[in-house]
């Protein structure tokens, strides 16, 4: 996926909305890989710069790195704490992108009256000089890595995700 496009066709049916409209009242979001991307402030990508929901602080960028796009499977450093990462904080998950926020930060979400409450867990994976994965905090959860094309990690990952919610 593309920042750009997918931020277009989300505003265009009203996406965006629908997902503050769960947060706002305490619902799961999961985004994964350019869902992930738009949920920091804005992304640059082939010399456009495209606001996204701002639900992240920081900026989508080109990876640092000999080879682009990162395209495979790497380990992730998971924090400790991370509910994604439960029981698969020392496994491979698979990537495919060229682009990832190197640094996310917790925002003041009041004017958008969201309270995501909870700490965040940030979840790291090295490639080239870059580092990203995944953030997570009270019902918002986004990962760069792909866990349906992860194998028994990503699916333990997606059961860690639902649980969180179930109880």
């Amino acid at each position: 996926g593309a920042f750009t496009a997918c931020m277009t066709g989300l505003r265009e049916v009203s996406g965006d909305r629908v997902i503050l409209d769960r947060l706002r009242a305490g619902r799961p979001v999961l985004g994964v890989c350019v869902g992930e991307q738009i949920m920091f402030e804005r992304g640059n990508e082939h010399a456009d710069t495209t606001e996204g929901l701002g639900l992240i602080g920081g900026t989508v960028d080109l990876l640092d790195a000999d080879v682009v796009p990162h395209m495979g499977w790497d380990t992730v450093e998971a924090p400790s704490g991370s509910a994604l990462l439960e029981g698969v904080e020392n496994e491979r998950f698979y990537f495919v992108h060229s682009y990832a926020a190197m640094s996310a930060t917790a925002k003041d979400l009041s004017a958008e009256q969201v309270d995501l409450g909870g700490d965040e867990h940030i979840t790291w994976c090295t490639y080239g000089r870059s580092r990203f994965a995944a953030y997570e905090r009270g019902p918002l959860s986004v990962t760069q890595f792909h866990p349906e094309k992860s194998a028994d990690a990503g699916k333990q990952l997606l059961r860690n995700w639902v649980g969180t919610f179930s109880k």
